[in-house]
């Protein structure tokens, strides 16, 4: 199998937490379209394997234009083998969302949404600079559920400054309620280059303590599960048989193909990155100038992106395929470390994987880069 990932270089209006790539201008928005189809079209024999999953992430895809998303899936059906089957998924934000937007992605071939609630309190909402309130974000599910989808992501964001423990108990049992199939949970963190980053500096903000952050977020694991919720990664929770596809494949080393201004590439042996300039990636694809840098993986590489990746599953970090890649006794090699890991409630071991618990989920990249082994 094989994914594709399309990246929508847009929003209304910046989140004050959001560094992702992005422009507010949609005036370029047409033309925009017009270059990822270029670009799916020049990129047509970059994967070997059918393809089955797509996923337009942003930025914000539902703020395309029905025609707009009409030609992008023209495209990737002209120009890709497409699975009967294949799971086609689009962020969007609860103020596209109306019951005309909301039919016409389901029309245009879309079978999952992943809608970004973040939270429930329309205060809070306001002071991150969202532009939907709690009232859009419960009609915005509604309406998802009337047009015929019948597989939705809702996510939420925990450790929010002043948003008490009781305000996250709530927004969680407001999520459940809705009954979606997946639920996405991320710990709000500030980041330099955005609103919040500046607060920081002005001492404005606070950022939530580790130990509260980490409180919230076991508080959620053990409601979520108790709730019929499967934990299949750090951050993701869906009923069963409603784990995200695309998601899991970047998880399994699934290569996939990224298409659009910051988008990345990986083809098992390279990973390739887009240029994050909106005006610059417009001009080189129309001019037919390089627009992507390549970087081909050691074996090195290759098995620590595996243990980063792998360890963030319920599944684990396959030893058989570390040892295999490296020619190395993974466990003898990390042997103390894995037995103080274990003896932290970090991580448990059975004879095929290594396994993070609760508490190692909390600390999950820090885990795998102990585990890494240098270049």
């Amino acid at each position: 199998m094989a994914g594709i990932y399309i990246h929508i270089p847009f929003c209304r209006q910046a989140c004050h937490y959001c560094d992702f790539h992005f422009s507010t201008n949609l005036s370029k928005q047409d033309e925009m379209v017009d270059a990822i189809i270029l670009e799916l079209k020049e990129r047509e024999d970059y994967l070997e394997e059918p393809v089955k999953t797509i996923y337009f992430g942003g930025g914000t895809p539902s703020l395309l234009k029905e025609v707009q998303l009409k030609k992008i899936m023209a495209s990737l059906q002209d120009h890709y083998e497409i699975d009967n089957e294949a799971e086609i998924t689009l962020e969007a934000n609860p103020e596209d969302l109306t019951l005309d937007q909301a039919n016409s992605i389901f029309d245009n071939g879309i079978n999952r949404l992943s809608i970004g609630i973040q939270t429930f309190n329309s205060e809070k909402l306001n002071w991150m600079n969202r532009a939907h309130n709690s009232n859009q974000s419960i009609s915005a599910y509604e309406n998802a559920r009337k047009v015929g989808f019948k597989n939705i992501s809702l996510d939420l964001i925990y450790a929010i400054p002043d948003h008490n423990r009781k305000e996250w108990e709530t927004d969680l049992a407001t999520l459940s309620d809705l009954e979606p199939e997946h639920i996405s949970l991320y710990g709000l963190t500030i980041e330099d280059k955005t609103v919040f980053g500046k607060w920081e500096r002005e001492q404005k903000l606070i950022e939530v303590p580790e130990d509260e952050a980490a409180k919230q977020y076991l508080f959620a694991i053990d409601f979520l599960t108790s709730n019929g919720f499967i934990q299949y990664e750090v951050s993701n929770f869906g009923k069963a048989g409603f784990s995200s596809r695309h998601n899991n494949a970047y998880w399994n080393g699934v290569p996939y193909l990224g298409v659009g201004p910051g988008a990345h590439s990986f083809n098992s042996t390279s990973r390739r990155f887009n240029m994050r300039n909106n005006a610059q990636y417009l001009r080189a694809l129309h001019k037919n100038e390089p627009y992507s840098e390549t970087e081909t993986l050691s074996k090195v590489q290759l098995v620590n992106e595996k243990i980063l990746t792998q360890l963030r599953t319920n599944q684990g970090l396959l030893i058989e395929e570390i040892d295999q890649g490296l020619l190395i006794n993974f466990m003898a090699h990390h042997d103390a470390l894995i037995r103080e890991m274990v003896s932290q409630n970090l991580v448990e071991i059975d004879n095929k994987h290594i396994r993070l618990k609760p508490h190692g989920f909390l600390v999950a990249d820090e885990i795998a880069l102990r585990l890494f082994f240098p270049e």
